[in-house]
């Protein structure tokens, strides 16, 4: 219960019977402590979330880790250590170009093919040369045993021919089909190692230009900024041109108690719902009952919260409580994102959008958005820090995303109740 003349009011139903798994269909695997809350304070929830419950709507539930068929670990954020890595770094270029220009890809591939390129050697580089900004390295540093597999594994230098005398000529015959490389033609390097090797020469070019400093009149060294890789909120920011071709605008809606903004858009959020469930989890047009189609089943899922809204002087100016974060395009609603903000952190409960920007990977941009929303809420209340992103399974690669980006911490322990 938290301080103060607020309270929690909750029934607990239990965690002895199973249930269908949605992730491996198993008919009696699914094993939780479940309850149902019919107010909730939101000091309360955030006690609760830290300790790997979640909610559904009014439905709160703790898997039970020992039991249950695909155990469901807490998964969280620190959103001041988080950096974007390439694959997020693509995702929003993609969106930026969009809006730029109104280009929407045709394939989801977010994997980048190893590229190379058949071009003259030039002069070999002493690794000890290379700036830090060209030498890129996974964000989570690999563990001693991947580094010595790595070791292991990389391919031995070539060995070094004595060179001809000098007075034997240089001859060269092109060898038959099938009988190895032609010696005529250049070797087939890397693109990637062409750009390092050009960029390392016209770095020598350029200090070689630059005028030597006298050691009697030493020029103060001044930290430069251009190898500094750019932020989340520079990727967001990023300039477009003048006149862009679509606009997007974020809007929150608080929708518990619903807010007159959240009233307005209701409608439009519930048909972006429904055209959402038909096309990414093939729900038939029928499947909606009476009640349903009336809006009753998507307020309980999405809309109905059991947090009180509560506003803080030490918390964000928006307050505390549910809210859904709504993506519109040129007036038009393409994305909802529900999340709850809370003491310490900001919960994302689920993301719908429009199945025809389904190539925008947007689960992923507003996931950064997300992130970047958080940000700023912390500088209004330092301790919020942290963004949930839902429960992580290892055994269902779907949720492989969730672990991408530094300041990621995944909840292994089991934490009392």
């Amino acid at each position: 219960m938290a301080a103060g003349s607020s309270y929690s009011i909750v029934e607990y139903f239990g965690g002895d019977d199973g249930y269908r798994c949605g992730y491996c269909k198993n008919e009696k695997g699914n094993f939780s402590h479940g309850m149902w809350s019919h107010t909730m304070t939101v000091q309360d929830y955030q006690d609760l979330i830290d300790r790997g419950w979640r909610r559904s709507g009014k439905y709160v539930y703790k898997p039970i880790m020992n039991k249950t068929c695909c155990p469901q670990y807490t998964i969280r954020c620190h959103v001041l250590k988080f950096q974007p890595s390439k694959s997020h770094k693509k995702n929003l270029k993609k969106m930026n170009k969009f809006l730029s220009v109104g280009e929407i890809p045709e394939g989801q591939c977010d994997g980048e093919p190893m590229d190379s390129a058949c071009q003259e050697r030039g002069p070999e580089q002493d690794p000890s040369q290379l700036s830090a900004s060209e030498v890129e390295g996974p964000i989570i540093a690999p563990t001693p045993e991947k580094e010595a597999e790595t070791n292991s594994a990389a391919p031995e230098p070539p060995r070094q021919e004595s060179a001809p005398p000098a007075n034997a000529k240089a001859s060269h015959s092109t060898p038959a089909p099938g009988v190895g490389a032609d010696p005529n033609r250049p070797l087939c390097r890397k693109a990637k190692d062409l750009r390092k090797e050009r960029r390392l020469q016209k770095e020598q070019r350029r200090q070689q230009e630059v005028e030597v400093p006298t050691p009697s009149a030493p020029t103060p060294t001044t930290p430069t900024t251009s190898n500094q890789p750019k932020s989340l909120e520079d990727f967001l920011s990023d300039t477009s041109p003048d006149s862009p071709l679509h606009r997007l605008e974020v809007r929150l809606v608080r929708s518990n108690p619903p807010s007159s903004e959240f009233k307005s858009s209701f409608d439009a959020s519930y048909q972006l719902y429904k055209l959402y469930q038909m096309a990414v989890h093939k729900d038939p047009p029928d499947k909606p009952t009476e009640s349903q189609v009336r809006g009753q089943g998507y307020r309980r899922f999405l809309c109905d919260s059991p947090l009180e809204a509560e506003m803080s002087a030490e918390g964000p100016e928006v307050g505390y409580g549910s809210f859904h974060q709504q993506y519109w395009l040129d007036g038009r609603l393409i994305a909802v994102g529900v999340i709850d903000i809370l003491p310490s952190c900001v919960s994302s409960v689920y993301l719908y959008y429009h199945p025809d920007f389904s190539n925008l990977s947007l689960g992923v941009y507003s996931a950064l958005r997300e992130i970047a929303f958080i940000r700023q809420l912390q500088k209004q209340s330092p301790k919020l820090c942290h963004y949930y992103l839902g429960f992580y399974i290892h055994s269902c690669p779907k949720m492989r995303y969730k672990v991408s980006g530094g300041g990621v911490e995944i909840r292994m322990e089991e934490m009392p109740l």
